[in-house]
């Protein structure tokens, strides 16, 4: 397929056209691989509209752990939208030319909502722990203000991180080949195809991922060493696993989401490889998201009350 040049100044060619390899050494499961990334999609959107839906109408959900449970259920659907449909669009038209703008944009609101997820993952476990730590003040801590102040926090904080990284990531020369070997524009496999000296670029990635994810992921480390500490001190084992059980569905989320997306930016570029990234990508760009509500609800009495609710009446 062919792609744009312009000729700078120094005759080096500079790609204005990205192509999206994506999943094209499988050629005869084009048409599978679009069937099984449609029915993810559609139980990704059905699956967190339900949470969605049952935390704003159950009046037993009216509570500050389910308002950040709808604000993580539609930031899965808003998270998966910057990448699946155009992956769906790519199989079904086997065109997967991608403008250099486009690909600027994707990588931007991807890496935005990546940062979001990041946050607002800390704030619930914050909740858990003033829940879990300091019972007699929680309804006074995290009244409704606080809450939706530190929901806001957690969707805006990336969004200034993040410009400035994808500008930085496309201020760097794309010569000699357009190919991107991913199914969406992320950072390694886009550097890959820069041409010179990406070192720098590489290590300011690396320190601003540092910092994107140690931030929170330290936070989430402390309300879990306060939370577990408190838990042994409870006196019946039962009060032990009813305790454990309201944060247990948030760990499992956490480590999913971090340990992925940790093996992903963390990993020296030289030693990254194209199934790698892509199996990585997949696994928290897509499979975690997909998981989410089932993980909630499953491990939820209060959601899977409200759920029996709404179909009964139904």
């Amino acid at each position: 397929m062919s792609y744009d040049k312009m000729k700078s100044e120094d005759n080096v060619s500079s790609v204005t056209q990205f192509i999206l390899m994506g999943f094209y050494d499988l050629p005869k499961l084009q048409g599978l691989l679009f069937g099984v990334f449609a029915m993810i999609y559609i139980i990704i959107l059905i699956g967190n509209s339900l949470i969605i839906t049952v935390t704003r109408i159950d009046p037993a959900l009216q509570k500050p752990m389910y308002f950040f449970l709808a604000n993580f259920s539609s930031l899965e659907i808003c998270y998966v939208s910057v990448t699946l449909p155009r992956i769906l669009k790519n199989l079904w038209t086997q065109d997967r030319s991608m403008s250099k703008v486009e690909c600027a944009t994707q990588m931007c609101f991807f890496l935005m909502l990546g940062t979001t997820e990041c946050f607002l993952l800390a704030v619930m476990s914050y909740d858990r722990y003033v829940a879990i730590c300091n019972p007699l003040h929680y309804p006074l801590v995290m009244n409704h203000k606080f809450c939706v102040q530190l929901a806001v926090g957690a969707w805006v904080t990336g969004i200034p991180i993040q410009i400035g990284q994808t500008s930085l990531i496309f201020s760097l020369h794309f010569c000699n080949s357009n190919k991107i070997n991913h199914f969406f524009c992320d950072i390694p496999p886009v550097i890959k195809v820069a041409c010179g000296d990406t070192s720098l670029h590489e290590i300011y990635v690396y320190v601003a991922a540092l910092v994107i994810v140690a931030i929170p992921f330290t936070l989430i480390l402390f309300s879990y060493g306060k939370i577990i500490a408190t838990i042994l001190k409870l006196p019946t084992a039962s009060g032990r696993a009813k305790a454990f059980s309201t944060c247990s569905s948030h760990l499992i989320v956490v480590v999913l989401f971090f340990g992925s997306a940790s093996i992903t930016y963390f990993m020296p570029n030289s030693t990254h490889s194209a199934l790698t990234d892509k199996l990585f990508s997949l696994f928290y760009t897509i499979v975690t998201p997909m998981f989410n509500p089932l993980i909630y609800s499953l491990r939820n009495k209060d959601v899977i009350a409200a759920l029996k609710k709404i179909f009964l009446k139904k």
